[in-house]
């Protein structure tokens, strides 16, 4: 293999429908796996559910329902790729080392950033209705 080629992945060989197809198949397996072995995202898939609800009840505009539900929902992805980042570490090795947890409190650190992004944007919408101003 020369300077200028790159190794292709087996997996990368799919195209076209095939491709969509195989993706929503492995996201498919992705939310299992994460509802099956995640105790976190069980938990916030439980808040993003009654958020979702609650928004929807809401005397707010539509575009506001749309972002209080899309903050919940970005917690849900953020949890997702901290739960990746903490598999590749664990797959990589199960000893301690200090850049092992690193990533994984990086990953924790995203989702705690999120979760307050999410309780800052409920505050500023909810404050007016409740506060009478």
């Amino acid at each position: 293999m020369n300077n200028q080629e790159q190794a292709i992945s087996e997996f990368k060989s799919k195209s076209g429908l095939k491709r969509i197809f195989s993706a929503f198949g492995y996201s498919m397996a992705g939310f299992k796996s994460a509802w099956r072995s995640e105790h976190a995202f069980r938990q916030e898939l439980f808040v993003v559910v009654i958020a979702t609800i609650a928004a929807l009840l809401l005397p707010v505009p539509a575009w506001q329902k749309l972002l209080l539900i899309a903050v919940f929902v970005l917690v849900l992805i953020v949890e997702l790729i901290n739960s990746a980042i903490e598999a590749v570490v664990d797959r990589v090795s199960l000893e301690r080392n200090p850049l092992s947890k690193n990533a994984k409190d990086f990953g924790s650190a995203a989702v705690l950033l999120t979760l307050m992004l999410a309780a800052a944007t409920w505050l500023v919408i909810l404050w007016p209705l409740f506060a009478g101003t």
